[in-house]
């Protein structure tokens, strides 16, 4: 029986649509403004600067590693054929923690949102009984619950559908950032960014640690390598095309934010509103709060993709029960969406979800690490093996990445390191009573899309261009 796997539709611009919409999310409503108030003043503009660089540099890995292994499982997928099956398992163990983690936590934060527009909008105030969980005084979170079903409604139908709705929400957003940008530049007042390093050249890396929980997007471009028309070429436009928008997105809300207003009263739920209030835009509070609904609605649905493809990798590969990677007549994975939208939901609808950014980005640093680390062992043990995107400048870009993703894990704090060592070792106990035994080769790339009369990402003849966990050992490197 062939090994499932699910239809290729997505293009170049949607691959950047659902980086950009993921990684330009609420967060730069949100978390510019704390990022300023709180770690790094107006030097958070060089925080997104450092943040997208290392970003850039981990996305150009990824690019080579994609461009190779066209498979379903980004980091997860990689991390197999270099590094074998138990960092493997570690890697995707830790990419599903932040992404439920985080699809929760954007789920409450809508709720929120999407109330206090109600509200602003239409006077209307939700009850707290159905807008909160037991432990805030509420019974359940009602709109959490019901935008993650909406939204795990349309993961189940066609990919290309997904994309069309990211593509739309992302252009709604990016006028509104525009706006934003136009309105403010003009009441900039230079006095704001004095002093320019409040809190320090350490308020730098601070500030840029906070930032890695936007950039997670661009690891979902690389989970939709298996539904991506032509990988080889698309995928690595897609992954640092995303990195390089959002980055200039980020760095000129926040530029703008703190040129208008000190960043000492950025600290809040709505800073771009704050800010804009300041220089007399108060109106437009009203349109940032939309934005905000949209560009978290975008920021969920692409969270919420992201581990549907990456669990589908790995029990595909017997890593974790089969059952979970059958595809439904839409070439999706139905049972998987279902479940973990059912996991996410009763989690955002009943349970307090505190800071989480920093426990997100511990494990996304994790695998950006590692993938990084296996482009250089690739390099080493499979010199000739076909690279149809090739990272520039080895071992430069490489080892920068990983120095950048260790120097910014160094801002966590302890008990950040514990509930990561705490999850990991769970992590280990999981392979060893079950993926350990069920483990199997992965499958190949599927056969070329006779459809759009594009060249899959492996042909009869290009065998030596096999996935890279199908053509090393399952236990380790070659």
């Amino acid at each position: 029986m062939a090994a499932p796997t699910l239809n290729r539709s997505l293009g170049r611009w949607d691959l950047i649509a659902m980086g950009v919409g993921t990684i330009v999310g609420a967060g730069i409503f949100v978390t510019t403004g704390i990022a300023a108030a709180t770690k790094a003043g107006p030097a958070i503009v060089l925080s997104f600067v450092l943040a997208g660089a290392i970003c850039a540099l981990v996305a150009l890995c990824y690019s080579e590693l994609a461009s190779m292994t066209p498979l379903s499982g980004s980091a997860y997928t990689y991390t197999r054929g270099t590094l074998g099956e138990v960092p493997a398992f570690l890697v995707g163990w830790n990419l599903l923690l932040e992404y439920a983690v985080a699809a929760s936590a954007i789920a409450i934060g809508w709720s929120g949102l999407f109330g206090a527009t109600l509200d602003s909008l239409f006077g209307i105030s939700l009850p707290k009984a159905i807008s909160a969980g037991p432990s805030d005084g509420g019974v359940i979170n009602l709109p959490a619950v019901l935008i993650v079903a909406v939204l795990i409604g349309v993961l189940v139908f066609e990919v290309k559908l997904t994309a069309a709705v990211v593509k739309t929400l992302v252009a709604v957003t990016i006028g509104v950032l525009v706006l934003v940008i136009a309105i403010g530049a003009p009441h900039v007042h230079p006095g704001n960014w004095s002093p320019f390093l409040p809190f320090g050249v350490h308020g730098i890396a601070a500030g840029a640690a906070l930032a890695f929980f936007a950039y997670l997007g661009f690891d979902v471009v690389a989970t939709s390598a298996e539904e991506t028309r032509d990988p080889r070429r698309d995928l690595p436009w897609g992954i640092i095309g995303s990195v390089v928008v959002a980055t200039a997105l980020y760095v000129a809300v926040s530029a703008v934010l703190t040129g208008v207003a000190p960043y000492s009263t950025l600290g809040n739920a709505a800073p771009v509103a704050t800010a804009l209030a300041a220089v007399g835009a108060g109106w437009i509070g009203k349109v940032i709060l939309v934005a905000s609904v949209v560009a978290l609605t975008k920021g969920l649905l692409m969270v919420c993709y992201g581990p549907t493809r990456l669990v589908f990798a790995m029990s595909r590969d017997g890593m974790l029960p089969k059952a979970l990677s059958h595809t439904g007549s839409r070439g999706t994975p139905v049972r998987l969406s279902l479940l973990l939208g059912t996991v996410v939901a009763v989690v955002a609808g009943l349970l307090p979800i505190g800071t989480v950014a920093e426990l997100v980005n511990i494990g996304a640093l994790f695998a950006f690490l590692i993938v990084a680390l296996g482009v250089l062992i690739l390099r080493r043990t499979a010199p000739d093996r076909p690279r149809p995107f090739r990272v520039p400048f080895l071992p430069l870009v490489a080892v920068g990445a990983i120095a950048g993703c260790v120097w910014l894990a160094t801002t966590f704090e302890a008990l950040t390191w514990l509930r990561f060592v705490i999850w990991s070792a769970a992590g280990v106990a999981v392979y060893l009573a079950y993926g350990r035994r069920h483990a199997t080769a992965a499958p190949e790339a599927p056969a070329p899309d006779t459809s759009t009369g594009i060249p899959s990402a492996t042909t009869p003849a290009d065998t030596a261009d096999l996935p890279a966990s199908a053509a090393l050992p399952a236990g380790g490197v070659a």
